[in-house]
Parts: C-alpha cells; sequence; structure tokens
C-alpha cells in the first residue's frame, strides 16, 4: 500500500516523507517544488501542479495533505494566488483520494482557524473565527475535509497546527531573527511590539502525533489541536536567538499600535491539547526549549554561509 504526501518537498512534507521512508512505507512525494525543493531519492517523486491536476495513486492507503502556501503575512495581499494554493489543491487532493479509494486523509490545518480566541488554551470546541485569509482557507479545507469523509466514507483528520519549527525549518521567527542578525549583530528588528505570545512545537513531535493517530484514531473524522503546554513572547525567543548566537544587539519595534507583526497575525495562541494527548502522546520539549533547538538546528544548517 501507498503512503501519498502533498508538498513533500516542503519543510513539514518533507520531514513527513523521511520518517515513512525509515518505516519502510512505500511513499509518494507530490510536488510542484515552486517554493520547497527537499527530495528523498527513496521515495516516488511526482513533479505535479495539484492546483490544475488530479493524479490518480493505485494501492493508495493514506494521503498526508500539507501542500499549501504557509505565509499568512502574504495571504492577505495575494489572495487568489493562496486560494488557489490553500482551497483548490485542497479540493483537487480530495478529489484524487475519492478517485483512489484512499482510506485515509490527513489535513494539515492550523491554529489560525481560530482567530484570537476567547479561550485559552483553546480547544477544538472554540468557535473558529479567523482574522486572515490563510486561517480562511484552512477553514475551508476542514470543512471540504469532513465533508469528504461523511460523503464518501473517508476516515480523515484535520490537524490544527501550533507554530512548528526546528530541523530544516525555512521560515518562521527563527529564521527571520537569525537572518537578520547574521545580517546585523547589533540591531535586530522586531515586528510588533514583542508582547505577542504563543505556542512552538518541534516538527519532529508533530511527525509523533500525526503516525500516532494514524495508528489508533478509529473514528470517520475529527479535529485535533497538535501544539504545546505553554508559550513563549516573541521578546522572549528574541533573548533565546541571542543567547544561542552570543548577542546582545539593540531592538527596534515595527508596530502599527496593534501589537502585531502584521496585518491577519494572531497575537495570542496556546492550544488545549488534551484530546491529543489521550491517545498517549506528549511534546518532548517545551516551547522556549523548542525555540533554542531550531536555532541551534539553523545555524548549523546554515553553517558559515552569509544568509
Amino acid at each position: 500500500m501507498v503512503s501519498v504526501v502533498t508538498g513533500g518537498a516542503g519543510y513539514i512534507g518533507g520531514h513527513l516523507v523521511d520518517r515513512l521512508v525509515e518505516l519502510g512505507e512505500n511513499v509518494v512525494s507530490l510536488d510542484d517544488f515552486s517554493s520547497g525543493s527537499y527530495v528523498n531519492k527513496k521515495a516516488k517523486i511526482i513533479r505535479i501542479d495539484l492546483r490544475t491536476e488530479i493524479p490518480s495513486i493505485e494501492d493508495c492507503q493514506t494521503i498526508y495533505h500539507l501542500a499549501a502556501n504557509p505565509d499568512v503575512r502574504t495571504s492577505m495581499q495575494d489572495i487568489e494566488e493562496h486560494f488557489s494554493r490553500d482551497v483548490k489543491v485542497t479540493l483537487n487532493t480530495l478529489e484524487m483520494a475519492r478517485r483512489s479509494d484512499c482510506s485515509t486523509v490527513f489535513f494539515f490545518s492550523s491554529s489560525t482557524v481560530y482567530g484570537e480566541a476567547s479561550r485559552v488554551p483553546t480547544p477544538e470546541t472554540e468557535i473558529m473565527k479567523p482574522i486572515s485569509n490563510y486561517g480562511l482557507f484552512k477553514l475551508l479545507g476542514e470543512e471540504m475535509t469532513e465533508y469528504y469523509s461523511r460523503t464518501y466514507g473517508m476516515r480523515a483528520v484535520s490537524l490544527r497546527l501550533a507554530n512548528i519549527t526546528g530541523g530544516r525549518v525555512s521560515h518562521g521567527v527563527v529564521v527571520d531573527f537569525v537572518r537578520k542578525l547574521r545580517r546585523n549583530p547589533s540591531e535586530l528588528e522586531i515586528l510588533g511590539n514583542g508582547k505577542q505570545r504563543k505556542s512552538y512545537l518541534y516538527v519532529q513531535d508533530l511527525i509523533d502525533a500525526v503516525l500516532l493517530l494514524n495508528q489508533k484514531f478509529k473514528g470517520n473524522y475529527d479535529a485535533f489541536n497538535v501544539g504545546n503546554d505553554d508559550w513563549v513572547t516573541v521578546e522572549e525567543i528574541a533573548r533565546i536567538v541571542e543567547g544561542v548566537m552570543g548577542l546582545t544587539p539593540k531592538h527596534i519595534y515595527v508596530d502599527d499600535g496593534s501589537g502585531r507583526g502584521w496585518a491577519g497575525d494572531v497575537r495570542f495562541m496556546l492550544l488545549d491539547i488534551q484530546k491529543l494527548k489521550g491517545y498517549g502522546w506528549r511534546p518532548s520539549m517545551g516551547s522556549a526549549q523548542v525555540i533554542e533547538r531550531a536555532c541551534k538546528d539553523l545555524l548549523e544548517m546554515w553553517g558559515s554561509v552569509k544568509i
């Protein structure tokens, strides 16, 4: 049987492909290579634009759908581009699952579906009021996934992710801070007021959660928060990164008065992960440790290369 990873050349997708290959699974990685470039040579690589093509996968068992444009900030500007990559691609992936008689679909959603939640930690039962197009399009993806599960008899799961980092991370606050400090060690620009507080999870912990749910979840459809038990402020993240790099720069804040880093930025995010914990999963480290580990991963990966 075949496991399919859409967005398999991307950050999370690439790590998932690696783990599935290590487990001896027959893996097909689908990607158009418009942003990601990762290739695991033990997987079957198919270059494809899922916005316009719907492949049929023989012996398909599980589809892990990660293909998307993950940039919340640009979703507020390039709306049609994000719609095509975040909604149309999801629809076509679900059609691929239906046509291929695939038994299971994992849709990688986002904590941004909640917007600025009234309850923190935020449970899966919270009313979803996204404040970005990215969050809206992920919510639409969840609705489509539930519909296909109910209508066509697929087992399906939506995963509402906290901020995932570490390993070969290619975007996010750690990448932003390290890149800026390598260019100018004496000054660090911080988007927003630095008081934004969010939860971070190491990428391998996410992969553990996904594979555990694939093994243990026996329902037809459900949504799960995947995050950490604690959170850190952007200011704290800056101090952690500076500590790893041995720097003490001046902080320059770029804040329009709202405290947000950009339009659509959720200022406070901490997910309630009790439902996932009920399956026996736990984060291996807290958010501050995740940030430190991610920074070290990044510096090791980049080495002496100027970014």
